[in-house]
């Protein structure tokens, strides 16, 4: 039996040669002319930055009126949004490099991207847990609110760990209401709670906590009153839920790693940075604001890991100045070209097809008509 098989019969070498080289050329101009493509939500995210860095500017203006900005070693950009090592209502211990990388604009898009995988509708209805740990992500977490027109129900922790919020004299309550009062940003705590361990400001000096109270008179809100682990909880869960007036909450944002939103460190380990849709196995035994949220389900967006999360998406870690809007990939990528790898990959396939059928015959099988 004979063999079947296509053989053109006068194509040369130099022939493939070509080939190879128009092909090797073709595939390094594809890979050399990337286009830079803009991500989904590309104009909220810019909004949204760029409400954050308006908010970012007059933090800083007030913190250089106040002789209060930290030295460049520990504040390299100079925000203002980066406090002390120690005060007396310094919770915890902090990590500067995450205080440092969370003074970025663009976070505030990052939150976007967030909410929106989340699910979460324009104009729709978003429970926010606040950390005076990380001023900076709360007031990203209010533009990105603002960009899309939603309804957030904040509760905010007055405390912070290091070099966070914990100027005594003002506190992240301060700042926000300074940005609401000047129509900054549109929204205000419902309530405060004292931070700290069980959000109740456990091992703090008794000055720590005068000071606190003062913070609690001077913005006129109320403090919650949880005399417990569980009663804090609890206590959260119906104000979020007063706080939504009816709407269904759509998502939960939750900024740091606090106690009784985050649960215990098991429960510290069993939620990622970012949208969390679901918790790990076993998460369901523990308690807290957020697997609660997610007995619900209703999606969390876990601001912590600050670091990672900068890696991820491209943001750089500890920014000597202020980023500017629209830095990082959520807001726009390098893309290959379609179109124009469609028009090499047609260009070649052509240029093969022209030479092989100019350039060779096609002998056939007498017998059964096949090439041979």
């Amino acid at each position: 039996m004979k063999k079947i098989y296509w053989r053109p019969t006068s194509i040369t070498i130099r022939v493939y040669l070509l080939i190879a080289a128009v092909s090797v050329s073709c595939l390094f101009a594809v890979e050399t002319l990337k286009v830079r493509k803009e991500q989904p939500y590309y104009s909220e995210k810019m909004e949204a930055a760029r409400l954050a860095g308006e908010a970012f500017q007059r933090i800083r203006e007030l913190r250089k009126e106040q002789n209060k900005i930290s030295d460049s070693e520990f504040d390299p950009s100079r925000s203002g949004l980066i406090g002390s090592f120690l005060t007396p209502v310094t919770s915890n211990t902090g990590t500067l490099t995450a205080k440092q990388t969370s003074v970025n604009p663009n976070f505030a898009g990052l939150v976007v991207e967030f909410l929106k995988q989340a699910g979460v509708n324009e104009g729709g209805t978003v429970a926010v847990g606040l950390s005076g740990s990380f001023p900076a992500l709360n007031i990203c977490v209010y533009a990105a609110g603002k960009a899309l027109h939603l309804k957030l129900v904040p509760i905010s922790s007055l405390s912070s760990s290091q070099w966070g919020a914990n100027d005594p004299e003002f506190l992240w309550a301060d700042m926000e209401r300074v940005l609401f009062l000047e129509k900054i940003l549109p929204y205000r705590s419902l309530a405060l709670s004292y931070g700290g361990l069980e959000d109740r400001a456990l091992g703090l000096s008794s000055e720590g906590k005068n000071l606190l109270n003062e913070a609690v008179k001077r913005n006129s809100l109320p403090l919650l009153s949880g005399n417990s682990f569980t009663s804090s909880v609890e206590e959260r869960m119906r104000k979020f839920k007063e706080g939504a007036k009816g709407e269904r909450i759509q998502a939960y944002v939750n900024v740091g790693g606090g106690t009784i939103s985050v649960g215990t460190r098991a429960g510290k380990q069993s939620f990622k940075p970012g949208l969390n849709l679901s918790s790990l196995p076993g998460a369901d035994k523990i308690d807290s604001v957020m697997t609660r949220f997610l007995r619900e389900d209703i999606p969390v967006i876990h601001l912590i890991e600050i670091e990672e999360l900068a890696k991820k998406y491209g943001f750089p870690l500890r920014p000597k100045t202020t980023p500017k809007g629209g830095e990082g990939e959520i807001f726009s990528k390098v893309e290959y070209s379609r179109w124009f790898a469609g028009v090499v990959l047609s260009a070649i396939l052509f240029l093969i097809y022209g030479l092989f059928r100019t350039g060779g015959r096609i002998a056939a099988d007498p017998d059964t008509g096949f090439p041979i």
